[in-house]
């Protein structure tokens, strides 16, 4: 699946569930039921640059998450953004790794996440 704006929305819309897990981002809290989707959801975070990748460079920030590692912009949206590290999350394919009351000591407040590239 190609990492677009369109596919990110379709796929959380998707996966929402009145009971599936509580997942919770930096603005949105979903519940979501990733089952049969897995694939889809790793295939996209795999499409952001590896500087995301536990093997590299072991994360980054949440601003960088707008381009793919072709350096193509696949969203202007900061919501659709965070959508895909919200489905990473409730994989278990991503987490932010610094505790949310350190965000405000990161540039523009906002959260470095990992994506577990490894098997």
């Amino acid at each position: 699946m190609k990492l677009t704006h369109k596919n990110v929305e379709d796929l959380f819309k998707e996966c929402l569930s009145e009971t599936g897990i509580l997942i919770e981002g930096i603005n949105v809290q979903a519940r979501l039921n990733i089952s049969g989707h897995e694939e889809d959801i790793m295939s996209l975070l795999l499409q952001l640059p590896e500087e995301f990748y536990e093997s590299k460079d072991k994360g980054s920030s949440f601003y960088n998450a707008h381009i793919t590692k072709d350096g193509e912009e696949w969203t202007g949206m900061q919501s659709t953004t965070e959508k895909l590290i919200v489905l990473g999350i409730a994989a278990n394919k991503a987490k932010f790794f610094i505790p949310e009351k350190r965000w405000i000591q990161l540039p523009g407040d906002m959260p470095y996440f990992v994506i577990f590239d490894k098997n």
